[in-house]
């Protein structure tokens, strides 16, 4: 799990970044989903070590992200996203608002309530009709 800021962010470029991570995600057998708005990304990857590690080097490089700042690496036995190459959610889970965000909240949560908004996104995602 990582968070980033947008840079350059409005519909067509997320779009891209949506479209890209789909294809990539396929060929390299990667999972997840990424929560989003125009001040923040926050993305889940699932898949062997190899696969998510390149694909973190990938987004790391690219200059649709800034500072990009990994938040959570372990191993899983099940995946939350195993259906889906990048699920999209527009910022509907995301709990901290603008302000704590700038603050750097992110810096200060602990790990497991990062995963735990995934994990509700992922209970969700049967019932609710997110973007895939």
């Amino acid at each position: 799990m990582y968070s980033s800021q947008p840079f350059g962010y409005d519909s067509t470029t997320l779009q891209t970044i949506l479209n890209d991570a789909r294809r990539c995600n396929m060929r390299d057998g990667i999972s997840g989903a990424l929560v989003c708005r125009h001040d923040i990304y926050v993305q889940l990857l699932e898949g062997t070590l190899e696969a998510v590690h390149a694909a973190y080097m990938r987004i790391s490089r690219d200059d649709r992200h800034v500072g990009v700042k990994k938040l959570v690496s372990r191993p899983i036995t099940e995946r939350f996203f195993g259906e889906w190459a990048m699920l999209h959610d527009p910022a509907i889970s995301l709990i901290w608002n603008q302000q704590q965000i700038k603050d750097g909240i992110l810096d200060l949560i602990p790990q497991t309530e990062i995963i735990d908004m995934f994990q509700s996104i992922s209970s969700r995602s049967r019932f609710e009709n997110f973007d895939h």
